[in-house]
């Protein structure tokens, strides 16, 4: 058994990783910590998510100088589900015990020359450790994630986008020069569990936001390998996220090479469910999958992507990657 730990384990994306870890077969849950300043801190797991009780009974426990030994001692992994700066803070310290992270912040998702000023609004400190990140989309990336000491799990959009878009840019089947455009709504959970104006049930309403900006966009392009036009919305609903995307095929391109090219990049991958309807947040929201559909008309082509952000998104997605890593079956913990 490995021992894990979950710092951040208050927030929605920790919550449901401490509960993967505890059914895991091969894993065992040792800590769950917040940030010493936390009004969490001391309170029992099953107080903030009652819908836990019985499956998870520790009590949450500060990262004072001394929780962050009692962390690190005797611990296999660690999964960080904490800001992005404080990530960047807390995972040199315990790669340099020999702990492996998996790290669910955007902290070391894309290494490029002025992203994290730009789209961050930080300064990286750990260059070194943002070239050894490697980014845990599972279903693409499985070689350098079974050799990882970091993992930077990635984004919810990113997720769903790519994992919808990647089939056709290694087939070749985007026209150059063309710009996929995503369209893509997401459940207020995505937005974290802090109370905030926006986000409060009298409030939401389906909205776009970060028009040109939102950071999710140059992590795709850059895993991609391609610009994208991506706007995100706010959707009136908890959880999962529906991404519709706009793609303009390469000359001569038939709906028999698309079928190929999704038919050939999932084979055998069984969080990727290739849908004979077009999906929907209800299919996914409260399981690990991703379920795509798409159409072609003539040079057009249509594909939606349909995930649970907390899973898929996050928490699912970093327990593919451990799965990975470890030489576990990439379902355990999840089906």
């Amino acid at each position: 058994m490995l021992n894990v730990v979950i710092i951040g384990a208050s927030g929605y994306a920790g919550a449901e990783l401490a509960a993967m870890v505890q059914k895991h077969p091969h894993l065992h849950l040792k800590g769950l910590y917040v940030s010493a300043n936390s009004q969490d801190a001391h309170k029992p797991f099953a107080a903030l998510y009652p819908r836990f009780a019985g499956l998870v009974d520790l009590s949450i426990q500060p990262l004072t100088e001394q929780g962050m030994e009692e962390a690190k001692a005797g611990t296999d992994l660690v999964c960080l589900a904490t800001a992005h700066e404080v990530s960047m803070d807390l995972a040199p310290q315990f790669l340099a015990a020999g702990i492996k992270v998996f790290d669910l912040s955007g902290a070391f998702r894309v290494e490029e020359q002025g992203f994290y000023d730009e789209y961050y609004g930080f300064s990286h400190n750990q260059p070194e450790w943002l070239q050894q990140a490697v980014y845990g989309l599972a279903e693409w990336n499985e070689e350098a994630i079974a050799q990882a000491e970091l993992v930077a799990v990635p984004g919810c959009y990113p997720t769903a986008s790519l994992s919808a878009l990647k089939p056709l840019m290694s087939a070749g089947l985007i026209k150059a020069g063309t710009t996929p455009i995503i369209n893509a709504v997401s459940g207020v959970s995505g937005a974290g569990r802090k109370a905030a104006i926006n986000t409060s049930f009298c409030e939401v309403s389906l909205n776009p936001y970060g028009v040109f900006k939102h950071r999710h966009q140059p992590e795709i392009s850059h895993h991609l390998g391609t610009k994208v036009l991506f706007q995100p919305h706010l959707g009136n609903f908890i959880r999962g996220i529906l991404a519709t995307i706009y793609v303009q095929l390469a000359d001569g391109v038939t709906a028999e090479q698309v079928d190929a090219a999704y038919a050939s990049a999932y084979d055998g991958k069984p969080i990727v469910r290739l849908s004979a309807q077009w999906p929907s947040i209800a299919s996914v929201a409260g399981t690990p999958f991703c379920d795509l559909h798409w159409q072609v008309e003539g040079d057009q082509l249509i594909v939606a992507s349909a995930i649970d952000n907390l899973l898929k998104g996050a928490s699912s997605q970093a327990m593919q990657c451990i799965n990975i890593n470890y030489g576990f079956e990439q379902t355990a913990g999840l089906l």
